[in-house]
């Protein structure tokens, strides 16, 4: 049977299509200039004349950003902190989150009650800042970790989408001797792979942008995460460029957008290519809950 469209609804599928399209213009065309003025001539950067395709060809601005050790040390650490917080936000989440949907649980109330009270009101910046010298964290690797594992929202959504898996689950477990960490690890997570891979790659994105913790936290700048090179560029570049970088710029052979470009794309990159291998899990992550059987 053919269903013929009316022509308000086509007027409104034109609409929509017109405002996606209007809306991946938006979203793609900085993008691409950044990449475009990276790879382009610095005579055509200074004149302007860069919009989305790059004119001439340049790679010196990469050259400069790839001999800099302070690239590979700070992607060591970004790599690092990314790992190691999203495996710790996605275990204590899930251990939090789980005697939450246990019926007899007798804090279960009181601690809802806490984790949304923590969603509204905090301490600040300053007595968390004291709290972190007071557990002896400024400084080291764990206070670009700890500080972030837990979130009350993300416990929440935890909490809702282990209460859609049947409890005749748990309690067959438990008549065969399995107690709550065998349920969690070996019935619920792995039911779970498309929450933990929304929230995983949260997760990565946040630790692979976090530059302010570190700004406030650390002082050694071999501890320094990608974002606060990246920092360093584009802010106090003239003031860390080499003598041979500063010829290049007068020689106009490069020109500093094309350093502090190159080192965006450089930054950005691993996120952008990682997109498209979680994007199923995340397609289904961000649907949890919006049908209920």
């Amino acid at each position: 049977m053919h269903y013929k469209q009316k022509l308000g609804s086509r007027l409104f599928d034109a609409a929509n299509y017109g405002f996606m399209l209007l809306l991946v213009v938006v979203t793609v065309y900085p993008l691409l200039n950044v990449i475009a003025i990276s790879f382009s001539n610095a005579d055509f950067i200074s004149l302007g004349q860069v919009s989305w395709y790059p004119k001439g060809f340049n790679v010196k601005g990469y050259g400069v950003i790839f001999d800099n050790p302070m690239l590979y040390i700070s992607y060591k650490n970004t790599v690092l902190y990314a790992a190691t917080g999203t495996l710790l936000t996605l275990f204590l989440t899930s251990m939090m989150a789980y005697p939450l949907t246990v019926s007899d649980f007798r804090l279960k109330k009181a601690i809802t009650i806490f984790l949304a009270v923590t969603m509204f009101f905090s301490g600040g910046m300053i007595p968390t800042y004291l709290i972190m010298k007071e557990l002896h964290l400024l400084n080291t690797f764990w206070v670009m970790v700890v500080p972030g594992c837990i979130s009350a929202y993300n416990v929440i959504i935890f909490r809702t989408f282990f209460q859609n898996i049947s409890s005749e689950l748990r309690e067959s477990a438990y008549m065969d001797g399995a107690n709550d960490l065998t349920v969690l690890f070996r019935i619920y997570l792995p039911l779970s792979k498309a929450l933990l891979a929304t929230f995983a790659l949260f997760t990565i994105v946040a630790h692979w942008n976090e530059w302010f913790n570190a700004l406030i936290y650390l002082k050694d700048e071999n501890k320094y995460p990608l974002q606060m090179f990246l920092r360093s560029i584009i802010f106090t570049q003239q003031e860390g460029q080499s003598g041979q970088v500063r010829d290049m710029i007068q020689n106009r052979q490069i020109n500093p957008k094309n350093i502090q470009m190159a080192a965006i794309v450089i930054t950005m990159a691993p996120i952008l290519c990682m997109y498209p291998f979680v994007q199923k899990y995340f397609i289904k992550g961000v649907m949890l809950g919006s049908i209920k059987g």
